[in-house]
């Protein structure tokens, strides 16, 4: 072969390797656009949760309790701005505090419940997209190339939101007819 078939073999290559590293850093901008997002809807949902149980606590203490209205409301204001920066911590206290609630809370309006219900089923499917899009990120990322060319490297990898949500048991008990979030 002559020299030019070997420099127009090189450039082909050299084109594709190029075409390869922006679809990757395209991909991996379009990821982490939709980890924002999915952020974004996941804390929008934790925030309306614990409003809402700061709504049951304040409004409804006789139902719930006057002393556990008390910690209700507590747990909640955590969750909202938690004041030791452990936000997974503080939001499975308040989802354990939640889900030990009696099913049946007198005296509270229904549109109430059935909305502390839906968001609590909200949050759950929320930080399962949150999740979703961490771990195709990080899977992304991960690869041989992107990391042997530093894609991204300069930006921190994002992080799983684990908290017990027990979506399980709350979707099974909706398909039920049950109420759910409790």
């Amino acid at each position: 072969m002559t020299s030019g078939v070997w420099l127009l073999l090189a450039g082909v290559l050299l084109l594709l390797l190029v075409a390869w590293t922006v679809w990757t850093l395209t991909r991996l901008s379009r990821l982490e656009a939709r980890v924002a997002r999915a952020w974004t809807a996941l804390d929008a949902q934790l925030q309306r949760r614990a409003g809402l149980a700061e709504e049951l606590a304040r409004q409804y203490p006789a139902a719930v309790g006057s002393d556990r209205a008390a910690y209700l409301a507590a747990f909640a204001a955590d969750a909202r701005a938690p004041v030791d920066g452990d936000r997974e911590l503080a939001e499975n206290v308040l989802g354990r505090e939640l889900r030990e609630l009696s099913p049946d809370l007198p005296g509270v309006p229904a549109a109430l419940q059935n909305d502390l219900a839906g968001t609590t089923t909200r949050v759950g499917l929320a930080r399962r997209f949150y999740n979703d899009a961490v771990r195709d990120t990080r899977a992304l990322r991960r690869h041989r190339f992107p990391r042997l060319f530093r894609l991204h490297a300069r930006r921190p990898l994002p992080r799983y939101f684990d908290i017990d949500d027990r979506l399980v048991e709350v979707t099974s008990r909706a398909g039920s007819g049950g109420r759910t979030g409790r």
